[in-house]
């Protein structure tokens, strides 16, 4: 082989490898789009749905739930904050011997980062350390929780019925606490209003982050699931953007 045959090789090898790389480029980015596309779709769904009918679909397509928690990983890398790590560090200095129940756990990584006994709950199972039900409606049993722990969970058309679920697993002055992005609700204070018909006081809130709102209430009583005094619970959807 001649020097000009080796050196016109060489310039087709390297335009080829440039167009692999050039194509592989634009399959990556029209799968991420895609799998964006799919996450702003499923928690759009999620926050519209009641709870029994998200816990329908994700049984049906379980696919669903695992394209859903890889789209929300990828929007706690952009956050300044995880509220988990928040609430982690907040149980780590509860009691040793406290139960907690973790509502919408996720991979269960509160379980897997305390020495508290916790019960992690989820509309589908990741591991074997996560319970898959409907968080309106849990195994657990009365007043046999001492923290009932939301972080960026409520989601669905029926937060009362989670809140009410909470009440009712929780012991008397047991905690609940709540992490949420501060731009799903209208006016803090009617959101805390709301929870004192549902048995609960608030005893500490910070407000002082830019993207999420931190609250700790006790229970005060319990409350009856037909009470016809209980207000509505509503907050707004948490929407993605298309990036």
């Amino acid at each position: 082989m001649n020097k000009d045959t080796d050196n016109s090789n060489k310039t087709v090898n390297k335009n080829t490898s440039k167009k692999a790389q050039k194509d592989l480029s634009l399959r990556e980015r029209m799968m991420a789009q895609l799998q964006s596309s799919r996450f702003r779709f499923l928690n759009e769904t999620l926050y519209n749905n009641e709870s029994r009918q998200s816990l329908k679909l994700f049984k049906e397509d379980p696919e669903s739930f695992k394209a859903y928690h890889v789209g929300y990983q990828n929007q706690v890398e952009r956050w300044p904050l995880n509220p988990l790590d928040s609430i982690i560090n907040a149980v780590k200095k509860m009691p040793k011997d406290y139960i907690i129940a973790d509502f919408g756990c996720g991979e269960a990584k509160l379980a897997c980062s305390v020495e508290q006994k916790v019960h992690s709950i989820d509309l589908v199972a990741v591991n074997d350390r996560v319970t898959a039900c409907d968080m309106a409606h849990t195994p657990l049993l009365t007043d046999s929780i001492n923290v009932v722990i939301f972080c960026l969970s409520l989601m669905g058309s029926n937060l009362a019925d989670y809140i009410l679920e909470a009440n009712r697993v929780l012991k008397q002055k047991g905690i609940l606490k709540i992490a949420e992005v501060e731009s799903r609700f209208d006016d803090i204070n009617t959101f805390i209003k709301a929870l004192e018909t549902y048995g609960f006081e608030i005893i500490w809130k910070d407000l002082s982050h830019n993207l999420f709102y931190f609250m700790d209430f006790k229970k005060k009583h319990t409350i009856n699931r037909m009470d016809k005094h209980l207000d509505e619970i509503k907050l707004k959807p948490c929407l993605y953007k298309k990036r």
